[in-house]
C-alpha cells in the first residue's frame, strides 16, 4: 500500500517536473524568436539612406567608370537634399563625397567655406520645399573622352529632376572628370548646361 502511494507521488512529481520543463523550453523558444524579430526590425529601422552612403567603401569599391562616379555623386547629392540626418552625419557625408573629387576641386575652398556653402544650399532647397526626385546620367556611349596637358579627361551630362510640390523642373549639369595617378576618375568640376536653359 505504502509503495503504491509512493509510486503515485513519484509519478505526480515526474509529471509536474515534465510540465515545468516543457514550459521552460516553450518560453525560451518564444523569447528567442521574439528577440530575433525585434533585432531584425531594429536593423531595418537603423540603416538610413545617409548611413548606407557612409558605409560605401571607396578603397575596395571605387566606381570604375566616369558614369558610375557621377551616379554615386547623384545618389549622395539626393541624400543631402532629400533625407533627414544629424549634424554629425552631414559633416561625415560632406567629407565622404569628397572621395569623388579631384584634388584641385577640393583645393578651391577651405573646409569651413565648403561646409558653409553646402549648408546654405541645402537650407535654400529645404526652405523652398524642393527635393531631387530623380537623376539620369549620360549613357556610357555618350561620354566624351579627351586628353589635355598630359591628363585624361571625360565629359558627360547628368539631368536632375527637381520637384516642388507637384511641379517638376530639370536641371541639366555638365560634368568634367579627370583620371588621377591611381587610374580613378575624379570629378574636376560641373556646371549648369547653359545651352539647355536657352532652349
Amino acid at each position: 500500500m505504502g509503495n503504491k502511494k509512493a509510486k503515485q507521488e513519484n509519478g505526480i512529481k515526474v509529471f509536474i517536473i515534465g510540465i515545468i520543463l516543457i514550459c521552460i523550453v516553450v518560453g525560451y523558444y518564444y523569447y528567442l524568436s521574439n528577440r530575433r524579430d525585434n533585432a531584425s526590425e531594429e536593423d531595418e529601422k537603423e540603416i538610413t539612406a545617409v548611413q548606407e552612403m557612409l558605409l560605401y567603401n571607396f578603397e575596395k569599391n571605387y566606381p570604375p567608370t566616369p558614369k558610375e562616379v557621377v551616379k554615386l555623386f547623384a545618389q549622395m547629392t539626393q541624400c543631402f537634399y532629400n533625407e533627414t540626418y544629424t549634424e554629425e552625419e552631414l559633416l561625415q557625408l560632406a567629407g565622404h563625397i569628397q572621395n569623388l573629387y579631384d584634388d584641385e576641386l577640393i583645393a578651391n575652398k577651405t573646409e569651413n567655406q565648403y561646409i558653409e556653402d553646402l549648408k546654405w544650399d541645402i537650407n535654400n532647397f529645404k526652405e523652398q520645399g524642393i527635393v531631387i526626385s530623380s537623376y539620369a546620367v549620360s549613357a556610357s556611349t555618350d561620354v566624351d573622352y579627351f586628353s589635355q596637358g598630359g591628363d585624361d579627361y571625360a565629359k558627360l551630362y547628368c539631368s536632375f529632376t527637381l520637384r516642388k510640390g507637384t511641379q517638376l523642373e530639370a536641371s541639366n549639369e555638365i560634368f568634367i572628370l579627370r583620371k588621377d595617378s591611381s587610374g580613378h576618375w575624379k570629378i574636376y568640376g560641373w556646371t549648369l548646361d547653359e545651352n539647355d536653359n536657352e532652349g
